[in-house]
């Protein structure tokens, strides 16, 4: 990150006598008027000059090296915000309300994650008071401050939004809420009406997980801290904020909606602000981890058929076949050809079958062994991962469930099916285990009102208050701390 360089902005006079030519060290006589008055302040279109000439582009070659070389974080931001007539916005006094609100709230960063010092604040600091204890504070030292705070607070509110590690670009929201919805004429607003606070707030993404965790951060921010407990303190501070840096980058912008959140083998059913139903579930292991999705549930399907993936039919049906081809008529699958044609496992010669060559789909018919259960829930994606029921039900009293290939179990998956139907205000009329497993082929019931799916990957969530650390499953954290916050000493 380039850092804050207050670049010095010099006043060369010429001292020129009466007669012509540079005379060192003569001064002109003074009116009596000069003497008597005491200076006036700076007008405060010099402080414009000056901004202009901090945020001018032309010597630099391009606007990336003038910001670099200037240390602007968000230098396009900045420009945008001043203007064409660089105007000061935060007033002629050093130590106004709105910097008082801007300073105080930049040395808060660590409440969200962020890192005071990334917006150099012990810099900004030091320029205000310099000026503080300025008699007439000079007016290229107020457009340092002028320029420097407001890349500061515009870099935060950026940083709130969007993440620290990603590059800025304007999101479909930003698009769809206009000018209103832009960084530089948000802060502008806020500035007029003093509510410099308000505008870093609305800054953040609005989802319930991130102000929850963000909230619980603040407060366990507050409590004292035992000195032997300092080094782990400092690793739980930086998961919580990875993980709302996870939350900057994948937010969710649905009242209603069902939340997957892997590292705690959970699904939750998010509306009206609160959980309305928590399942327990089982997701992939980590070599073969469920992907995070962002998708609708769009229907449900009850005895359903398993189609068996690929890979799943040559690592383990496959040597399951070579020693007993009766295995696929015991647990109900049944086996085709490249042509869609049934074959009979017993009439080919399994020895000459390899994963390369295996020209065969296998599908498990709805059974009470059926791998799927009696219900599966679908929604798009691109990696054939779905929700379904399971026969191994004992898996659910794992603490740790990273178990399956990839597709996400789910306990007591009938209780989701009927909560999704009176959620439409439709009668509930579900199957027994017993009757799907007599069902003559499966049943599709299609959703009037798809619901918001997201699969999410957070080992810090938040709950009345109070942090909950979770096992980074994927081993997906330390990359990200590390980018965030640099190797550990």
């Amino acid at each position: 990150m380039a850092a804050l360089r207050f670049l010095p902005v010099c006043l060369c006079l010429a001292l020129t006598a009466p007669g012509g030519g540079s005379v060192p060290g003569w001064q002109a006589p003074k009116p009596v008027s000069a003497v008597i008055k005491p200076a006036s302040p700076p007008p405060i279109e010099s402080v414009a000059h000056y901004i202009q000439a901090l945020l001018d582009t032309t010597a630099a070659g391009s606007l990336r090296a003038a910001d670099e070389h200037r240390g602007l974080q968000a230098g396009a931001t900045v420009r945008a915000f001043y203007g064409a007539d660089y105007a000061p916005a935060w007033g002629t006094a050093p130590d106004s309300l709105n910097s008082r609100a801007a300073l105080a709230l930049l040395a808060r960063a660590a409440e969200h994650g962020l890192s005071a010092a990334d917006y150099h604040l012990d810099q900004l600091r030091a320029l205000r008071d310099s000026l503080g204890h300025a008699r007439h504070p000079a007016a290229a030292q107020q457009a340092r401050l002028e320029v420097y705070l407001s890349d500061a607070v515009l870099a935060f509110m950026r940083d709130l939004r969007r993440g620290r590690l990603r590059p800025y670009t304007v999101s479909a929201e930003e698009k769809a809420a206009g000018p209103a919805g832009q960084p530089a004429p948000v802060l502008r607003a806020a500035l007029a009406g003093h509510n410099v606070p308000a505008a870093l707030r609305a800054s953040q993404p609005a989802n319930r997980e991130y102000r929850q965790l963000q909230q619980a951060l603040a407060q366990w921010l507050a409590a004292p801290v035992l000195p032997d407990s300092a080094a782990r303190h400092r690793a739980q501070y930086e998961q919580v904020a990875l993980n709302l840096e996870r939350w900057r980058w994948d937010g969710i912008f649905e009242a209603e909606y069902i939340l997957i959140n892997l590292p705690a083998y959970e699904l939750e059913v998010i509306a009206r602000d609160s959980v309305q139903r928590r399942h327990r579930v089982v997701v992939g292991k980590p070599e073969t981890p469920t992907p995070t999705l962002s998708s609708r549930l769009s229907y449900f399907t009850l005895a359903p058929d398993w189609h068996v993936p690929q890979s799943i039919a040559t690592k383990e049906i496959l040597p399951r076949l070579k020693k007993d081809p009766g295995y696929l008529y015991r647990n109900n699958y049944r086996l085709t050809d490249a042509q869609g044609r049934g074959r009979n496992p017993w009439h080919i010669n399994w020895a000459n079958v390899t994963a390369e060559n295996f020209n065969y789909t296998v599908r498990q018919s709805a059974c009470c062994d059926n791998a799927l259960g009696n219900i599966v829930f679908r929604f798009a994606n691109p990696y054939s991962v779905y929700l379904h029921d399971t026969p191994a039900r004992k898996l659910f009293k794992s603490p740790s469930r990273a178990l399956s290939h990839g597709c996400i179990r789910l306990q007591n998956p009938m209780l989701l099916a009927a909560y999704l139907l009176r959620r439409e205000g439709r009668p509930v009329q579900l199957p027994t285990e017993d009757e799907c497993a007599e069902m003559p082929r499966p049943r599709d019931v299609r959703l009037n009102r798809p619901l918001p799916l997201y699969v999410r990957y957070a080992t810090c969530t938040a709950e009345n208050g109070q942090l909950r650390f979770l096992a980074d499953v994927y081993h997906r954290d330390e990359a990200l701390r590390q980018a965030l916050f640099g190797l550990r000493p």
